[in-house]
């Protein structure tokens, strides 16, 4: 551990794996002798937990929005959802979000402790151990050269990172850290001028904006001021959205220790209440808590991290000592924070979109509904993310055309993790719908993606491209996808592109599959105009968000 970090013991429950150590003495000093097998399996345990079980203190956060007579209609619905998605993902078959991240291992390993091997290479095993047989997707793609990719079927490689420190006690961090939250980490080369009270809320008010909804909010926000380098003050990002760092000092000094700005942990977070983005859908809640970091600095230099844990906050703390080998307890039940669901308190009723009635019959329909409108949809979805639309966008600029299948349904933005023999499906929630704007106008051009489906907010372009071919965006609530696999999928079969593993086309049958009209064919966009307060398709009332 940097000598920068001057942390105290923090208060963790931890629940004992295994008792695969051993006392020796050697010249005079006590060492801790761990058998091999037992970081191995230390590995395994932490990373299947993480899949599937969340920090009590998280799931409180997440209840805490429903009892806030502030809270918007917006933040509870999305806070019920994440709760229930939460209760399914414990019973440990479905994982609670369908990218379960790569696989990241941060230790610190005293030099009283032997174990007599290659530590990474333990440590690695039993992250393979877990995504092998667990319900977990392989997202990792390695190149063959600068510009060919494939699959891996292990998800590794994982990142290990082991740092020496005193003492005879080995102290781990797992992370499972997705694509989503992973791509809301940012590094600012900033200077001294904006290290003035008013200029730096400016900033970061500037900044936390971009942040969007498309890595499923409420987040854990980390701001990092300073550092000795910018890969060290991304590092510093990382352990912070953690709550890593929680117990650090809260003052500086003369030996340039990080601390925590607490009272600019209030500020931040009272100012991401004002935004009005909200748990994805508009209110208060785009962030359960801030975590502000402060450190030392070249003269020169003024980096300044952003980044995010978002709702699959996945990570647990471990220890190895002469007592055993202990795994942070993470809540085995948390239906106990869920409370009771009056569904009919929900205002009008959903819009039911079939699927399978054909685009032009879809469009017509969704053409009535305002934005905000509550759906069920109800059929065939195609699903398809980025490999994909590569491909599609190397057809049309050879003149080819594109698979019919592209216009005749919505097409959902999204990979699906491995599917349990009971289920219809594996957890299957949406990817972000941004990362494939740039294809948006080509295809619309030529019918395709008349319907999207996926999380977070759109371009100008999409708003314009809806607004030109007649097209629509719906948003699905990110976060939830053992939820959307246990209750919404109801069939699944590759399509097309089989060899891309997860990124392959999909063919999904649904049932009450929920969504939202974000972007409608009118150019209006749920995130820059703000909805109607009441609306009706066919004359009947229906629900808004």
């Amino acid at each position: 551990m940097s000598s920068i970090f001057h942390l105290t013991e923090p208060a963790i429950e931890y629940r004992k794996i295994s008792d695969r150590v051993a006392v020796e003495h050697w010249n005079g000093r006590e060492i801790l002798r761990i058998e091999p097998g037992a970081i191995q399996e230390l590995a395994r345990q932490a990373f299947l937990d993480i899949a599937h079980l969340y920090r009590s203190a998280h799931l409180a956060q997440v209840r805490a929005i429903l009892d806030d007579p502030l809270a918007s209609p917006n933040d509870r619905f999305v806070a019920i959802e994440l709760l229930k998605n939460a209760v399914i993902s414990s019973a440990r078959i479905l994982p609670m979000c369908q990218d379960t991240g790569t696989a990241i291992v941060h230790g610190h390993k005293g030099e009283q402790v032997w174990t007599g091997v290659d530590d990474e290479q333990y440590l690695t095993a039993g992250a393979r151990d877990a995504y092998q047989q667990g319900n977990l997707r392989y997202s990792q793609m390695v190149p063959l050269t600068m510009y060919e990719e494939v699959p891996t079927d292990d998800n590794l490689p994982a990142q290990v990172e082991i740092e020496a420190v005193p003492g005879s006690r080995y102290d781990f961090l797992f992370v499972a850290k997705g694509g989503g939250s992973a791509n809301k980490s940012f590094l600012y080369q900033e200077t001294r001028a904006t290290l003035e009270p008013k200029r730096l809320m400016q900033f970061l008010e500037e900044k936390v904006r971009t942040l969007g909804t498309a890595a499923c909010p409420p987040y854990h926000l980390a701001i990092v001021i300073g550092g000795t380098s910018a890969e060290f003050t991304m590092k510093t990002v990382k352990l912070a959205s953690t709550h890593y760092l929680d117990t650090l000092p809260t003052s500086g000094d003369a030996s340039g220790r990080a601390f925590r700005d607490l009272e600019l942990e209030k500020q931040v977070l009272e100012m991401t209440r004002t935004l009005n983005i909200g748990a994805q859908f508009g209110g208060r809640y785009f962030c359960h808590d801030v975590r502000v970091v402060r450190l030392p600095r070249h003269g020169a230099s003024c980096p300044i991290g952003i980044g995010v844990s978002c709702s699959a906050d996945r990570q647990a703390m471990a220890k190895i000592d002469k007592s055993g080998v202990w795994l942070e307890a993470l809540e085995t039940d948390p239906a106990r924070f869920l409370p009771e669901i009056d569904e009919k308190a929900l205002s009008g009723d959903p819009v039911v979109i079939d699927t399978n009635a054909g685009m032009d019959a879809i469009r017509a329909k969704l053409t009535q509904c305002a934005i905000g409108t509550r759906l069920k949809l109800n059929g065939t979805l195609i699903v398809a993310r980025d490999i994909v639309h590569a491909k599609w966008r190397d057809m049309i600029d050879r003149g080819e055309p594109l698979p019919e299948y592209t216009k005749q349904y919505p097409i959902y933005y999204a990979g699906p993790a491995k599917k349990p023999d009971e289920y219809a499906s594996g957890s299957f929630g949406p990817t972000t719908a941004g990362r494939m704007d740039s294809y948006l106008e080509a295809l619309q051009a030529r019918g395709a993606s008349l319907v999207t489906l996926a999380k977070g907010n759109r371009s100008a372009a999409v708003r314009d491209a809806c607004q030109k071919y007649g097209g629509f965006y719906l948003g699905t609530i990110g976060g939830a996808a053992a939820q959307l696999a246990a209750t919404a999928i109801k069939k699944i079969e590759t399509l097309d592109f089989p060899e891309l593993g997860m990124e392959a086309v999909w063919k999904i049958e649904v049932e009450n599959f929920p969504a939202f009209v974000v972007v409608d064919d009118k150019g209006n966009d749920f995130f820059v105009t703000p909805p109607p307060a009441t609306a009706s398709v066919d004359g009947k009332k229906v629900s808004l968000l």
